[in-house]
């Protein structure tokens, strides 16, 4: 069944001009469509949310959720909350039955997180030691939608404290296979000392980043690395380092001072030019449909509420190579009554959601 003829009017953002849009064929165009039926009038239009770290089929406490209707739940909370899109990075589940639904999301995967043995959160990631690493990058490459999850540091019990789990030339290896592969690379790290060999191999982004140095951040910079500080799952800090405290007291108070300088790493980012994107790490601690906290959490961070929305939005799509309101673009759009650039607590009510063409 084809998308209905849709008519839109209001402020268009990024570039803030008032036009009308119209919807043909699911696809949106400046050409006036005969008979379309207005569904919009006077508001604020932006470009589909993105959540850009996030984990479909991951539930409250690391639980695997593998049913199509939980699935579907997940998906629902982020496009009810107007993210049309998504970067699944890392998920155990198959969820490619999700892509069957045209009222869901879009979702870019990462195929599986990669691991060290014993150094993750059990049975989330594919666990194995650093000869295996190359050979299982190059798989999940050809898994996912053109990205690949490491996990860069974790919790060393034998040390006590953060550490990283590759060596250098393995995390060099793994980089250049995926790239080969024509995947981009990303990394989970809390920590320092996992970044400089991650930068150094080529990583295309970093998950978290609240370990980053002033040095680190200028290198990123320098290669276009982007991070998304995922600042809403930054809050669990204190909890992980008060539930670690007895058994790791060097590594509470890693995970406290990661968190007292997680909004200046941020605000550093973003002044030295880093590519910074909004993402929650929903899935186990972090419930599905959160972006406008992530927004906000990135603007008190020191990101004008402009760059703040846009790395949820415009920014967000043109990395992950979305489109965003242009002519023959599929008609992701969300619509606001109020100016979201004047007020971030606008993303929290969304007033109508446009995706693939269709009123959702």
């Amino acid at each position: 069944m084809s998308a209905p003829a849709l008519h839109l009017s209001g402020v268009v953002l990024p570039e803030g001009a008032h036009r009308d849009l119209w919807v043909r064929d699911g696809r949106l165009t400046s050409d006036p469509v005969p008979g379309a039926e207005t569904v919009s009038r006077g508001g604020w239009l932006l470009p589909g949310l993105v959540d850009a770290h996030c984990h479909v089929g991951i539930g409250r406490g690391g639980v695997h959720v593998e049913d199509l209707a939980g699935l579907r739940e997940q998906a629902v909370a982020e496009r009810d909350a107007g993210v049309l899109a998504l970067r699944d990075c890392g998920s155990p589940v198959d969820t490619r039955a999700l892509d069957d639904e045209p009222d869901l999301p879009t979702i870019i995967r990462a195929g599986r997180h990669l691991a060290r043995t014993r150094r993750y959160i059990p049975g989330l990631a594919v666990e194995l030691e650093p000869e295996d690493l190359v050979a299982q990058v190059r798989e999940q490459a050809r898994r996912g939608d053109g990205w690949v999850k490491l996990v860069g540091d974790w919790i060393d019990r034998s040390v006590g404290d953060l550490a990283p789990e590759w060596p250098a030339d393995v995390v060099a290896a793994a980089i250049a296979a995926a790239h080969e592969e024509g995947a981009r690379v990303t990394a989970h790290t809390f920590g320092t000392d996992a970044l400089p060999d991650l930068v150094r191999a080529g990583i295309d982004c970093v998950e978290h980043g609240t370990g980053l140095t002033e040095d680190l951040v200028a290198e990123m910079a320098a290669r276009g690395t982007a991070v998304v500080p995922t600042l809403v799952n930054v809050e669990n800090f204190p909890g992980f380092a008060a539930a670690g405290e007895k058994r790791f007291p060097a590594y509470a108070s890693t995970m406290r001072r990661l968190y007292a300088g997680s909004g200046a790493v941020v605000r550093a980012a973003h002044e030295a030019g880093v590519p910074v994107f909004a993402g929650t790490d929903a899935g186990g601690g972090i419930e599905h449909g959160r972006i406008a906290d992530e927004v906000r959490a990135l603007c008190e961070a020191g990101l004008p509420a402009e760059a703040a929305l846009g790395a949820a939005s415009w920014a967000a799509r043109a990395w992950l190579g979305l489109p965003g309101i242009e002519e023959g673009a599929p008609a992701d759009v969300v619509v606001y009554d109020t100016d979201p650039r004047v007020d971030l607590h606008t993303l929290t009510r969304p007033v109508l959601r446009l995706l693939r063409g269709r009123v959702v």
